[in-house]
């Protein structure tokens, strides 16, 4: 691997930052404040990690202006420096960089309209009539249902699943083990016995979409299961048929949303989260982790559910109480009539 080598000068300028030290410092590498050695470059964002900036061996610290002071050595100024950090990240990248072509191995329906720069790995499946774009990357194993569109510089990592008729955007990230368009859970019972509806429905992801891990979108029974421009979503995540998530919205690991819910944008919904189905969420919901919604929710803000983990004891003790608190509301709503009276 060939090791990348930046001046100094040139980063600040790229990041709009405002240098103060030796622009002409060549950066070889990015580390956290703790392991940073002479030639890497490291980031202070979150205040808890102040106390390592003033024995950081890193030869520049992107930070916020308010912190300059204790750095031992050049500093880029930034008032969001973790936005800093993510950036420049892409700068270190050792990921291999795939290139054009089709792999010998893989399948390609003749139908297939795939650009002359995308980059399709080995054992990879393309059915037929799929429009794969500009610069896109199938990684090995994937496989490409029948008629889905693939925007441009969308990187599909190994193994990644789209059922037939999917749409994805410009600029998204799949990672392995996703499955977008896989049946949703649809049955009509009759005298007990469950009969499976077909699912009808697409799903269509925005662009600047990431999909994580072994992550799972079901298409919808008649409309669309849809997910909004900029959604960010983790490893282990269920979005069941019918959903609707809008633009921005950001889900940690564990989420499930239940059927036909439609969620506001600028959301974030904390790991193991679950929604029940066909509610409304509004936008700018932050649910903390493993917050259960049943109901509607129209105003912005911070909810939570559940509790948490006690010694085993009191948890039961607690318990027992909770099962007590509508006896003892009563109770208590009879004491309110009779000192009224």
């Amino acid at each position: 691997m060939t090791e990348s080598c930046f001046r100094l000068g040139e980063i600040a300028a790229e990041l709009g930052a405002e240098l103060r030290g030796d622009p002409d410092t060549m950066i070889h590498g990015l580390a956290t404040l703790q392991a940073a050695t002479s030639g890497q470059i490291t980031f202070l964002a979150n205040p808890s990690y102040s106390r390592y900036l003033k024995e950081t061996h890193a030869s520049a610290v992107i930070l916020s202006p308010s912190a300059a002071g204790d750095s031992p050595t050049n500093v880029l100024l930034l008032d969001n420096p973790y936005l800093g950090y993510a950036r420049l990240s892409h700068w270190f990248d050792p990921a291999p960089r795939p290139q054009p072509g089709v792999h010998p191995s893989a399948v390609v329906d003749p139908s297939a309209r795939v650009s002359e720069t995308a980059s399709i790995g080995p054992q990879a499946v393309i059915e037929a009539e799929v429009e794969i774009g500009d610069h896109v990357v199938v990684g090995a194993g994937s496989i490409i249902g029948a008629r889905c569109r693939i925007g441009g510089q969308t990187v599909l990592r190994p193994r990644v699943t789209l059922a037939h008729d999917i749409v994805v955007g410009q600029r998204c990230h799949i990672l392995s083990g996703a499955v977008i368009g896989s049946d949703g859970f649809g049955f009509a019972n009759e005298k007990g016995a469950w009969h499976r509806i077909a699912q009808i429905g697409r799903v269509v992801l925005g662009d600047d979409v990431e999909v994580g891990a072994n992550t799972t979108i079901d298409r919808g029974a008649l409309d669309d299961t849809v997910i909004g421009n900029g959604v960010k979503l983790d490893n282990l995540i269920q979005i069941a048929h019918n959903v609707s998530i809008g633009d921005h919205s950001a889900m940690a690991a564990m989420v499930g949303i239940a059927g036909s819910t439609r969620i506001g944008r600028h959301c974030v919904f904390g790991g193991a989260s679950g929604v029940a189905g066909h509610l409304e969420i509004a936008d700018q919901v932050h649910l903390t982790g493993m917050t259960l919604v049943t109901g509607d929710i129209r105003e912005p803000g911070v909810y939570s559910s559940g509790t948490s983990a006690d010694k085993n004891r009191q948890w039961r003790k607690n318990a027992v109480r909770f099962r007590q608190l509508d006896a003892m509301a009563r109770r208590l709503k009879e004491l309110e009539k009779k000192s009224e009276g």
